[in-house]
């Protein structure tokens, strides 16, 4: 191997020790530490410090909390110490934790992290700046080695004659300095500033029209990190060690997981409590007035319990892109974005077709946007060019003052001032599916593919009885003045509304053809006065919208019944959320127009669980929100396709989201956000803390904190509860090695309520060991006309 073949291998091993850092504008949550998965947890937490210099377990002020409140168990806190030979109370162990945290440490700003953050803020700007750096086009390496002689940070001689490539300058450089495991330097510079280094995997890896004009890598990265070190005699070499007690560490370890039992001995003692029969067939025949699917998301059980309490209807767990890999061209841009989960590739494309009767309506609608788009580019020009920014401030100062007090003090009628000529496209807009790539692209989808869309749905769900209204309900978060919004938007549609998801299905399922299709082929039979609308629910204000402008006359009656309904829902939920007794709708509204909201509403904070199952499980339970639901009826996928479905995409994307707010909560300056109070945008895709530094990757404070000493998010692993025969999971499990390295490392964990057993709960262990959870123990007998399942013989209980 020769020597560059040496440096890119070593860089490809090294980008993987850190996270993806995902833009403002589709902020999806992930884990941080993907790369370190296949470690177990406590060795991947450990290894990660050394690089990342990061905090990897609550702090002790967290875990007082939590034993004061009660979270944790001191019987099962102390058990679990006295198994690891540690026999002094919880309180010394707080106290010794406590000491170790208060033990000062030196964090000094590196000169080099100042000097490359200003050149990657510069260079990976997206149209944020007026005047761009200049030599972009040729890549990142090129355009700093043409204008690093104008650096008065670096402006030394030798900084003139530089290699002409990146691989050749990092070669230059390795060879003047004895350097025997290229990885770990490389590790230790790319974790420096794993906020940027995270975003330009993004870049590379997504391939953004950005990236494609504007090259950069973390070749390219190293390459101009290197040299500035070595033309400032800096050391290439930077510690590796970890500053935290390991005696401490395993101590944090041991509390984590006492929280974690404390959380799911309560779970599975509620389900059984709640559940006097496990038998689906209970309610099978039941009729309803409407069936309304929601995303899996946390804030779905909420608005659940309280649609189903408003009158006769029955809700469904789904994840919220609905089961479309599709991307979406939003009806007043000309880019396109992703609206299925990042894992998952976009064969097709949604967009909106506005309705042959409605074209006056379209007319003016695109006239509008031609004008605000003119309007936006005119405003941008004069505050941004020299000649004529000081004028403009001068000249425009008491119009943003008024603007500001509007904002601030009657935000309602301010923007409805601001939005009163923006039309609701979807009124006079139909959505359209079509292929997105190859010789294909922009044709219409054929009808076995739109079938194939609807009914994986109906058998993810269970489905075989449909009411006269079913509703899809994608979610968003509407909010004013917020970076961060998107990270309050559909995880599954990749940080997007899922609303444009929800009302193709719709459409797709109101299709005759594909009715008819269902029908013949797969005796799914729609009944002629089911109809399909599209919705969004407004995770903000719990409002949720129908879009039903293109529904026929005869289902009036019903959906004005419905919309009231909803109405009242959103009362009783935004009640609860908010915590008053009156005026709950208002309030929340005024959070999501209030433009100085640091905390407009808390996302999945909170997140715990995932429960795959169907909703007789959770119906009579509060979760107050910490359990993702997908719907799943064990009984009608006798193959297991569905479940092996789930468990292959919902299950890691949850498990994604969770270890994204356990890390953003654990070591906020590290995984997260910091302080909204002292953000600053940078380049229309990032923050920064302050005036510079690193590009946050993770979660803000206000997201994850009641306040500066209390915490809101309990950071605790995901813990998956699956209703469905043991044997079935586990043949799943072996079929996908990434599920079975998940959870035999501890990122996660998973009970089955095992319906070939009397639904007992039972706890995977490593290598295919099951252990029976006693508090869990169903009382009733083994149901009737259960399927056969698959017996695995070298599985141990």
């Amino acid at each position: 191997m020769s020597k560059q073949e040496q440096i890119l291998s070593s860089i490809e091993v090294a980008s993987q020790r850190i996270g993806t850092t995902w833009p403002l504008y589709s902020f999806v949550t992930s884990n941080p530490m993907s790369g370190y998965e296949k470690l177990p947890f406590e060795d991947a937490v450990h290894e990660a410090g050394r690089f990342l210099k990061s905090k990897t377990y609550p702090s002790a002020s967290v875990y007082k909390q939590a034993l004061e409140n009660e979270d944790i168990d001191q019987v099962i806190l102390k058990e679990m110490l006295k198994k690891a030979e540690l026999f002094k109370s919880p309180e010394v162990y707080l106290m010794e934790m406590e000491s170790d945290e208060n033990m000062p440490t030196e964090k000094p700003t590196s000169k080099l992290d100042v000097v490359m953050s200003k050149w990657l803020a510069a260079f990976m700007d997206e149209g944020m700046a007026e005047w761009q750096m200049p030599y972009k086009e040729k890549g990142f390496y090129q355009a700093w080695r043409a204008l690093a002689i104008y650096d008065s940070d670096i402006n030394k001689p030798s900084i003139k004659h530089l290699p002409k490539t990146s691989i050749e300058a990092l070669e230059q450089v390795l060879n003047a300095h004895n350097i025997s495991d290229y990885t770990e330097v490389f590790s230790a510079h790319i974790a420096a500033l794993s906020g940027w280094t995270g975003y330009i995997k993004h870049r590379m890896d997504t391939n953004s029209v950005w990236q494609q004009q504007f090259p950069i890598t973390i070749k390219d990265y190293l390459a101009v990190r290197l040299t500035i070190a070595n033309h400032l005699s800096m050391p290439l070499e930077l510690s590796t060690e970890n500053s935290e007690n390991e005696s401490i560490i395993k101590l944090k370890h041991l509390w984590l997981k006492a929280w974690e039992a404390t959380f799911q001995n309560k779970l599975v003692s509620d389900l059984k409590t709640s559940n006097t029969s496990f038998d689906l067939s209970e309610n099978k025949n039941k009729s309803v007035d409407a069936q309304l699917v929601f995303c899996i998301d946390t804030r779905s059980e909420m608005i659940r319990r309280h649609v189903e309490a408003s009158g006769n209807y029955e809700t469904y767990g789904y994840a919220g892109f609905f089961g479309i890999a599709a991307d979406y061209q939003h009806y007043q841009e000309d880019i396109s974005i992703k609206s299925c989960p990042p894992i998952v590739g976009s064969p097709y494309k949604i967009t909106e077709t506005p309705n042959e009767r409605l074209v006056e309506q379209d007319t003016n609608f695109k006239n509008e946007k031609k004008q605000t788009k003119a309007k936006i580019h005119i405003l941008k020009r004069l505050k941004n060019m020299l000649p004529s920014s000081f004028g403009f401030v001068e000249g425009a100062g008491a119009f943003y003052g008024l603007s500001i007090l509007g904002q601030s003090f009657a935000p309602k009628s301010y923007f409805k001032i601001k939005n009163r000529n923006n039309r609701d496209y979807e009124s006079f807009c139909q959505p359209q599916i079509a292929y997105n790539e190859g010789n294909k692209e922009n044709q219409d989808i054929a009808i076995e593919e739109k079938v194939a869309i609807v009914k994986s749905g109906f058998d993810l769900m269970g489905w075989d009885q449909f009411a006269p209204l079913v509703v899809f309900a994608g979610h968003g978060s509407h909010t004013a003045n917020n970076p961060f919004g998107s990270s309050l938007d559909c995880g599954a549609c990749a940080a997007s509304p899922g609303r444009h998801n929800a009302r193709l299905l719709a459409s797709l399922a109101n299709d005759k053809w594909v009715r008819r299709s269902l029908k013949i082929d797969h005796n799914i039979n729609i009944p002629a006065d089911t109809i399909f609308i599209g919705a969004e629910h407004n995770t903000t204000t719990d409002e949720i919208v129908l879009f039903d402008s293109h529904l026929p006359e005869s289902h009036a009656e019903r959906i004005q019944i419905l919309k009231k309904n909803l109405e009242k829902a959103q009362e009783t939920a935004t009640s609860e959320r908010l915590n008053v007794t009156s005026g709950s709708v208002e309030l929340a509204q005024k959070k999501s127009l209030n433009w100085g909201e640091t905390r407009p509403e808390w996302g999945l904070a909170k997140n715990a669980a995932f429960i795959v199952g169907s909703r007789d499980l959770t119906a009579s339970m509060q979760l107050d929100g910490r359990c993702f639901m997908h719907s799943y009826n064990w009984t009608s996928d006798t193959e297991g396709d569905a479940l092996a479905g789930i468990m292959g995409g919902p299950m890691v994307v949850t498990q994604w989201i969770n270890n994204h707010y356990y890390f953003s909560a654990v070591d906020n300056d590290k995984f997260g956000g910091g302080s909204k109070i002292t953000h600053n945008i940078t380049g229309q895709f990032g923050v920064v803390q302050g005036n510079g530094g690193d590009l946050k990757m993770g979660l803000p404070l206000q997201s994850l904190k009641a306040s500066d000493t209390e915490m809101y998010h309990q950071p605790l692993r995901l813990t998956t509860i699956i209703h469905a025969p043991l044997g079935r999971v586990e043949l799943i499990l072996r079929r996908n090695k990434h599920l079975e390295m998940l959870l035999d490392n501890e990122w996660m964990y998973l009970k089955v309520i095992d319906t070939n057993d009397s639904n007992r709960f039972k706890t995977y262990k490593k290598n295919y060991n099951w252990s029976i959870d006693k508090s869990g123990i169903s009382k009733n007998k083994i149901e009737k006309n259960q399927p056969l399942e698959l017996k695995l013989t070298n599985s141990r209980i």
